[in-house]
């Protein structure tokens, strides 16, 4: 059974499916078409008449047979009355087999009509009920099994040859799949609001745990029984530790990331933020990375639940820095591989002013001589070895090493030997490193950079 489609209605029997002959997959053949083409199109008219006046007298009790077998196979299946108090399924499957009969009366080849609202509403309710399409098409299957087997009666009984019964058959399930297709429809539409109606939910969950996190709230066992109400209307529970990511989206009609019902998202804010429960859970990292690919963004570091706020703004800043090129920003960031940076460059004025203090004695080098002292000068406070050493990170000769080393202790005087200092002029300098003005050592060999 064909089980996708996108028409705006039922496809007409014979209209779907792979290349058939003009008169095999509809039924009846179109005007015109030759006898040869179809075996249903030499079957004499009243003989054809004969069948569908059978098939009508049955159709009232087959279609209340239909109905109750699948309320027995599937008892958890909505029905719903229209106003006049009717079941809508039992409406929709009498004129629809109704209709699929008239049509192999007519010959007309033309597209039967369908009451369309029936079946869409028929999927929207499956949709609300959170059954799966798998059920909506065992309902199907069931309806057309039974359909079937009483039209193959009827077609014995009045001695239609069975070459034609088997186009009538292979026209009933193409018939068939314009009831599908508008099933799934109201299926998708139902799937639609609901997930519109979860991320609502899951923004205003959002929005309070930041809200609380951020307030500060007194009455602390209140807050949380508040959170608590939210968190239930979407089956979330409260973690002890969340971290909060910020998303910058590829496009303004990008999708939500599927990340899983574990995460909440909020998709209306600028950037997009996502609450992360346990996030130092074992592989939840690699899941958040797959489940937002094609994304940018980054993950603050796990905080408890009243800190939200805190992991929202290193995260935040993190985004920043990714923005300005100044962080690698192809995918999700984790803040907590990136310490260093998001210390050191976001105060850019204190650093700035700092830097300027301790490295006023490189203002009169020129701008390479002063670029190969300072990246000399951090090495030698990072790795806190001999010239040798120095020299094998930066992958120069030891007594280029020395020589700058003197020129340093020329510059800097005792400072270099003074901690404080010696702490002051590490911090700005790798600051300037974390910004591309000082090059990466060829040979470095720790971790230490973020």
């Amino acid at each position: 059974m064909k089980t996708t489609g996108t028409t705006t209605g039922p496809p007409a029997p014979g209209a779907t499916g792979g290349p058939r002959s003009p008169g095999a997959a509809g039924g009846p053949p179109a005007p015109g078409a030759a006898p040869s083409e179809s075996a249903w199109a030499n079957v004499p008219a009243l003989q054809i008449r004969q069948f569908a006046d059978l098939a009508l007298a049955e159709v009232p009790a087959l279609a209340r047979e239909i109905l109750d077998e699948i309320c027995r196979e599937h008892p958890r299946m909505p029905l719903i009355r229209d106003e006049h108090g009717d079941l809508m399924a039992l409406v929709g499957i009498r004129r629809a087999l109704e209709d699929f009969v008239r049509h192999l009366v007519r010959q007309d080849g033309r597209r039967p009509h369908l009451d369309l609202e029936v079946f869409q509403e028929f999927g929207r309710g499956e949709g609300l009920q959170g059954r799966s399409l798998n059920s909506l098409q065992a309902v199907y299957r069931l309806g057309v099994r039974l359909a079937w087997r009483r039209l193959a009666e009827i077609g014995q009984q009045v001695a239609i040859p069975p070459p034609a019964m088997y186009e009538l058959a292979e026209s009933g399930f193409a018939f068939l799949d314009g009831l599908v297709d508008e099933s799934l429809r109201g299926y998708a539409e139902a799937a639609a609001r609901q997930a519109g109606e979860r991320l609502r939910l899951q923004r205003k969950l959002t929005q309070a745990i930041l809200h609380e996190s951020a307030a500060g709230a007194s009455d602390a066992t209140k807050s949380l029984a508040e959170l608590s109400a939210h968190a239930a209307r979407i089956g979330w529970t409260l973690p002890d530790r969340l971290a909060v990511g910020v998303l910058i989206r590829p496009s303004r009609e990008s999708v939500a990331p599927a990340v899983g019902p574990e995460v909440l998202l909020d998709m209306e804010s600028e950037q997009p933020l996502m609450v992360v429960p346990d996030p130092q859970q074992v592989g939840r990292t690699e899941q958040l990375k797959r489940a937002t690919a094609g994304w940018t963004g980054a993950l603050g570091p796990s905080v408890p639940l009243g800190e939200a706020a805190t992991s929202l703004r290193w995260a935040t800043a993190a985004v920043g820095l990714m923005e300005r090129g100044l962080l690698p920003s192809d995918g999700l960031l984790s803040c907590t591989e990136h310490t260093q940076a998001l210390v050191l460059l976001p105060p850019e004025a204190l650093i700035g002013d700092l830097s300027a203090r301790c490295l006023a004695p490189l203002a009169h080098c020129g701008p390479t001589q002063g670029r190969r002292l300072a990246e000399t000068l951090l090495a030698w406070l990072e790795i806190r070895g001999g010239a040798p050493e120095v020299a094998a990170r930066l992958g120069v000769h030891p007594q280029t090493v020395r020589y700058r080393m003197r020129q340093i202790r020329e510059l800097w005087g005792d400072e270099v030997d003074d901690p404080d200092r010696r702490f002051e002029l590490e911090l700005v300098l790798r600051a300037q490193r974390l910004r591309g003005e000082l090059a990466e050592p060829p040979h470095r060999n720790d971790t230490t950079g973020g």
